[in-house]
């Protein structure tokens, strides 16, 4: 994901961690006996551990943990 920067991916993941503790307040509701819900908690558990190791690639990337590049020779 080109652009992404690691304030982002940690506002982000915030969001899903937010949004998590909503759904697990009760989003789910019965009407006429039909269950309904707001939002889907396993997708909204995909979208933490996604945000979550996006997050630890940046971090790990901007503190120096990350890939390094071996010099070519120059002959």
């Amino acid at each position: 994901m080109a652009g992404i920067t690691l304030a982002t991916a940690t506002a982000r993941l915030d969001e899903y961690l937010a949004a998590e503790l909503v759904v697990l307040g009760g989003q789910e509701y019965v009407i006429s006996g039909r269950r309904m819900k707001r939002a889907d908690l396993a997708e909204i558990r995909a979208g933490i551990e996604a945000w979550d190791r996006r997050v630890k690639e940046l971090s790990s990337t901007s503190n120096g943990i990350g890939r390094s590049i071996t010099p070519r020779p120059l002959f």
